[in-house]
């Protein structure tokens, strides 16, 4: 017997508001997190906007709510375009080739360039019997917005790009018993966000603009002599991060990025960093000091480094050693090593 209706339409009709409420509720988070990983713009072609048009115009201001494919005002601009007469066609004018409107579409997509941008790249190339308006009316058949309102890099991108020598810092605070009682002792962590090496600083209670440059001096250090050397460090906005700071840096040739304020997802990797040695190794010990702490953290991030296995790097360590695959090991070729005073273990193969 033929399916006459889709079950999710029967679900529809038989529930309440109440329920509506939820399925709506439900479908914008799950739309939520399918955006969030598609990098950059998604563009439109002009019989998928029809599509939306048609059913967004039913919904007024509410589409303001559950669109997310774009922004509303640019909804709003396509509501305009439809509703405006088509404008008559000039006598005499010539449709580009194929092949010229395939590399003006894919220009805009690689770059994100305005129109200008884009003639200045076919002039380039030797191409010039092409005009502002024509790139124009290229882009808007495809779907593609003009520059602003597109963006070819996204945060994913800027990850990708930089690679091996993007690291990201952050502070930590660690309570400490003293002779003066409990006392907060920070420290500043560094990490390669592709590698996932970590560079913790000694602890500190007076985390001030002379410490942070020194401890930023401590980084540069350890990784001047690399054939990956960092280029750009991102950190959040923590008033603890001065001029001093980015000038030191900068004496290095390496660039700051301060991200946005309440934006902690863009510093994720270095807070779960920070997260797995308060958790893994901090949280497990009283802790006396600021020399107990330094070695605490030395010797962790030792094992982090060294040992620990991480998902995103193929299930081995940051500094690693890609061993030849083999299908089982005897236990007497096994050694187990102990880390921060037996707290974690990690197994090797005896060396031959």
């Amino acid at each position: 017997m033929t399916r006459l209706f889709h079950p999710l339409l029967a679900l529809i009709a038989s529930a309440s508001d109440r329920e509506l409420a939820r399925y709506i509720e439900y479908l914008k988070e799950e739309n939520k997190i399918l955006r969030a990983r598609i990098p950059g713009q998604v563009h439109t072609k002009p019989e998928e906007r029809k599509r939306l048009l048609k059913l967004g115009k039913a919904l007024g201001k509410a589409i303001e709510e559950l669109i997310t494919i774009v922004k509303p005002a640019t909804f709003y601009r396509w509501i305009r375009d439809q509703s405006e007469e088509p404008k008559k066609k000039r006598k005499g004018g010539q449709r580009k080739s194929r092949e010229l409107r395939e590399l003006v579409i894919e220009i805009a997509k690689q770059t994100g360039f305005g129109y200008t941008r884009i003639i200045g790249e076919l002039r380039k190339m030797g191409i010039k019997r092409i005009s502002r308006q024509t790139i124009r009316n290229i882009l808007k058949e495809e779907g593609i917005e003009p520059s602003p309102d597109r963006t070819s890099d996204s945060w994913t991108n800027f990850l990708e790009r930089h690679a091996g020598t993007l690291w990201a810092c952050d502070f930590f605070s660690v309570k400490t018993v003293t002779a003066r009682g409990i006392r907060e002792v920070y420290l500043l962590a560094f990490i390669c966000l592709e590698t996932r090496e970590a560079i913790v600083s000694p602890g500190t209670e007076h985390p001030n603009s002379a410490w942070v440059v020194e401890q930023t001096e401590m980084f540069l250090s350890r990784t001047a002599k690399r054939e990956l050397k960092p280029s750009v460090v991102i950190h959040d906005r923590d008033t603890k991060f001065t001029k001093e700071f980015v000038t030191k840096l900068g004496e290095s040739d390496v660039r700051t990025n301060a991200l946005p304020k309440a934006s902690p997802n863009l510093n994720g990797r270095c807070e779960r960093f920070i997260q797995t040695i308060k958790l893994e190794c901090l949280a497990r010990f009283v802790i006396f000091g600021t020399h107990h702490l330094d070695h605490l953290v030395s010797e962790f991030v030792a094992y982090y480094n060294n040992h620990r296995s991480h998902s995103s790097r193929e299930s081995l360590p940051p500094i690693r050693h890609i061993p030849d695959e083999i299908d089982t090991i005897q236990l007497d070729e096994i050694v187990v090593k102990s880390h921060v005073g037996g707290l974690v273990k990690s197994f090797e193969k005896k060396a031959a």
